[in-house]
C-alpha cells in the first residue's frame, strides 16, 4: 500500500532551534509513522542535524521508516547539514534499521534512575554535610544570581571534555544571555530548576556544579542535565558531594517526587561510579547514530 507523507512546520520554533516533521499515511489517511528533524544554529551544532523516526509497530517492514529517513536526510542536506544523528535502544529495533541503512553507533549513552523511596536519608545527609576542606557549597533556583554569573560562566567548561564519541557535537559555549534564556525555558514549562555549585575558598572561584529539573507539580520524575568539575579540582569526591546536597534538597522539598533521572557516556566512567554510589542504576542504553551526509 502506497504511503503519502505530508511535512509539517513547527509553530514553536525559537530562536537558535527550529523542527520539520513529516507524517506518513496510508491510502485511507490513516498515520502510521512521523519523523522529526531538529536543526540548531548554534555554533557548535551548525553541522548537525538530529531525526526521530517512528513507526506504528503493525507497520514496519513495509518501507516506511526508510521513506521518513530519506526525507529527513534530504532536509538536511537541503539546509546544509554535514551529519544526521539518530538514537535508538540498545537492541530495540531501532538499531537493525538504523544500522541496514548505513548509520554507525558512534556513542552509548546510559540512562539510570535513583528511586527516592529507597534512598537512606541519613546516610544522604552525613554525604552532603561531610566537609571537603578548600571549598564550600552553594546553590540557588531559576537563573544563576548576578553576584554568581561571572564565576559561574568561568566553570561552565567543565564539561567540554565530556565523552561525545563521533557524534560530531562540539563544546558548547555558554554566554550570560544563554545562561538565564535555559533557565527562562526552564520556567516556562512550569518547572523547577535547582542548581549546587562548589566554590574555592581559596579565591571564590566556582569549580564545580550539578544542574536538576524537577516538574512542576513536583511528582513523578526529576531530571538531572549538566553536571561538571574542573580539570584541576577532580578526584576530590566533589561531584558526590554536590549531587548528594542535590538529592537531598529534592527530596525536602517534594516529597511526593519517585526518582531522578540522569543519562551519562558509556565511557565516563567516573561519573558513572559517582552516580552509582549514590543509588543510580541503570534502566537502559541509548545507542547513537551518525550518517555522514
Amino acid at each position: 500500500m502506497p504511503i503519502r507523507l505530508t511535512a509539517l512546520a513547527d509553530p514553536s520554533a525559537g530562536p537558535h532551534r527550529r523542527r520539520t516533521a513529516w507524517l506518513a499515511a496510508d491510502d485511507d489517511g490513516v498515520p502510521v509513522g512521523s519523523a522529526f528533524l531538529r536543526l540548531s544554529d548554534r555554533e557548535e551544532q551548525r553541522r548537525l542535524a538530529e531525526v526521530e523516526i517512528t513507526v506504528h509497530p503493525a507497520e514496519r517492514r513495509r518501507g516506511t521508516g526508510t521513506l521518513l529517513l530519506e526525507a529527513a536526510a534530504d532536509a538536511a542536506r537541503t539546509d546544509g547539514r554535514e551529519v544526521l544523528l539518530a538514537v535508538a535502544e540498545e537492541g530495540g529495533p531501532g538499531e537493525d534499521f538504523l544500522a541496514a541503512r548505513g548509520l554507525r553507533r558512534v556513542l552509548v549513552l546510559i540512562e539510570a534512575r535513583l528511586p527516592l523511596a529507597d534512598t537512606d536519608e541519613g546516610a544522604l545527609a552525613a554525604r552532603a554535610e561531610r566537609p571537603h576542606p578548600g571549598y564550600r557549597l552553594v546553590d540557588w533556583d531559576g537563573a544563576v544570581p548576578d553576584d554568581l554569573l561571572e564565576r559561574y560562566l568561568a566553570a561552565r567548561p567543565a564539561m567540554d571534555d565530556m565523552p561525545l564519541g563521533g557524534t560530531g557535537h562540539g563544546p558548547v559555549r555558554w554566554t550570560a544571555e544563554r545562561l538565564r534564556a535555559a533557565a527562562d525555558q526552564v520556567a516556562a514549562r512550569g518547572d523547577l530548576l535547582h542548581t549546587v555549585a562548589v566554590l574555592s575558598e581559596d579565591d571564590g572561584a566556582m569549580v564545580a556544579f550539578t544542574e536538576l529539573v524537577v516538574p512542576g507539580d513536583g511528582t513523578g520524575d526529576g531530571q538531572h542535565y549538566g553536571t561538571g568539575v574542573l580539570p584541576g579540582h577532580r578526584g576530590r569526591g566533589l561531584t558526590g558531594w554536590m549531587k548528594a546536597a542535590s538529592i537531598g534538597t529534592a527530596r525536602r522539598r517534594h516529597p511526593a517526587l519517585e526518582g531522578l533521572m540522569t543519562d551519562t557516556a558509556e565511557e565516563n566512567t567516573p561519573m558513572r561510579r559517582a552516580n552509582e554510589a549514590l543509588g543510580y542504576r541503570p534502566t537502559r542504553r541509548l545507542c547513537h547514530y551518525r550518517l555522514d551526509l
